[in-house]
């Protein structure tokens, strides 16, 4: 038995509880990463060449594909490498997530304690009870209550953090509390971000790569297979090889399923597919479906603006990576790449895809704004809007009509409003000011 033990070892595999899925693991050095054949998974490989040529129509610069730890897919465009480094954008926040879970599990500090207890009183331009309030958990679930409507809302000055709603009621993506994350990881570890990322994270899992500040930001730049590497870790559940870098099953739970019931498809700093609705950055209307519905119903994701990607799939032991530059619109986190991209994914797996069309939105421009009088919807084309709702800021529908590009708004309060247009084939959002 012994012998046996020595033999897995010594072959990169791991042993988990219960029998559950083996992984293969790269070593922590050098470029060694097995490989397994599309053919031998029995996947259509007449198929990759089309998904390549949409990977490089939208921008890609990496692109891979693990399978129990095994690299099926790598590719690089427009003179990019293997040992070229892109920035994750907000698909670090995942990293920031597991992170704390690790501090936690060291005793370093609580998911429930207030934020104040780690970067001092007046962090915020809140009353002292109200900022008390906010905690650990507020950030990593994007329930702050601090208004993310502020000029920048990127500002980590107390004067940018302001009071919207009570911590724990609101759910909203702002990345200000969150960048505050890392300012508490260091209070709570009293070591450099990059110091505690290194020997927590980084170098037990043979990442490479590290966090540079970019205005009030902290954004973390790797290469693509680092990105994979850190994909392989969620996948099999904070364990490496034999190296278990986060024992603490509960928060692993926590960070990878619905953290709060504002918006179901949201953990801790994951977003989480198959869920009956979800929220987007920048608004809160509740949208019906799943993030990605061409995606299998169980994966979670690490998603960045201009569309840098980790998708985790624990049900066919997938991790997918994707970095490069925007694929279309500029978009915080979620868009409509991600599901375009597992449309043709899915033609490689051999699987089908839903009929119907994705129920994401695309920016609308209006005009003119700020508006008093009519609101004009500069749709693609001859494009008709079927259906138009009006939002307040609250997410409470306070218009509603249908065949129209001119909207009368003229008896709409003075604020800022949110409106959603779909016509036959797409959704629109947008957002608008009422003087």
């Amino acid at each position: 038995m012994r012998s046996f033990f020595l033999l897995i070892c010594a072959l990169g595999l791991s042993i988990s509880p219960g029998g559950a899925q083996n992984f293969y693991f790269p070593p922590l050095t050098g470029s060694t990463w097995e490989t397994v054949s599309p053919a031998s998974l029995g996947w259509c490989t007449d198929q990759i060449d089309s998904l390549y040529r949409f990977l490089d129509q939208k921008n890609t610069k990496a692109f891979i594909v693990l399978k129990d730890g095994k690299i099926v897919l790598e590719k690089y465009f427009d003179q990019f490498t293997r040992d070229s480094i892109w920035y994750w954008a907000s698909a670090g926040k995942t990293l920031t997530a597991f992170l704390v879970g690790q501090a936690q599990e060291e005793g370093l500090l609580k998911v429930s304690d207030s934020t104040s207890k780690y970067l001092g009183k007046g962090w915020t331009s809140l009353p002292a009870g109200k900022e008390d309030n906010i905690t650990i958990w507020n950030e990593l679930t994007m329930t702050s209550g601090l208004d993310d409507k502020v000029a920048d809302p990127y500002c980590t000055v107390p004067t940018c953090l302001i009071y919207k709603a009570d911590a724990g009621t609101r759910w909203a993506y702002h990345n200000a509390p969150y960048t505050l994350l890392e300012n508490v990881l260091e209070s709570a570890s009293k070591k450099d971000i990059n110091v505690f990322t290194a020997s927590r994270l980084r170098d037990r899992i043979g990442m490479n790569g590290a966090w540079f500040k970019d205005g009030y930001n902290n954004v973390y730049f790797s290469n693509a297979r680092s990105m994979a590497r850190f994909g392989l870790l969620i996948l099999n559940k904070g364990v490496w090889n034999r190296d278990t870098l986060l024992r603490d099953a509960a928060y692993f739970r926590q960070m990878a399923t619905p953290s709060q019931s504002i918006n179901n498809s949201y953990g801790y700093l994951w977003w989480l597919n198959g869920y009956k609705n979800h929220m987007l950055p920048g608004t809160q209307i509740v949208f019906n479906g799943s993030i990605v519905p061409n995606a299998p119903k169980d994966m979670i994701a690490g998603l960045g603006k201009n569309d840098q990607k980790v998708y985790v799939v624990p049900s066919s032991n997938l991790v997918v990576v994707r970095m490069g530059e925007s694929a279309g619109l500029s978009l915080l986190a979620l868009s409509n790449f991600d599901d375009q991209l597992w449309d043709n994914l899915n033609s490689v797996l051999c699987k089908s895809t839903p009929v119907r069309q994705v129920d994401l939105p695309s920016p609308l421009n209006v005009y003119p704004n700020p508006v008093s009088g009519v609101l004009h919807l500069d749709l693609p084309g001859q494009a008709e809007a079927i259906e138009v709702r009006i939002f307040d800021m609250q997410g409470k529908l306070v218009r509603q009509l249908s065949g129209a590009r001119a909207i009368p708004v003229a008896g709409l309060s003075r604020g800022l409003y949110a409106i959603r247009a779909r016509t036959e084939d797409a959704l629109y959002i947008a957002r608008f000011v009422k003087e």
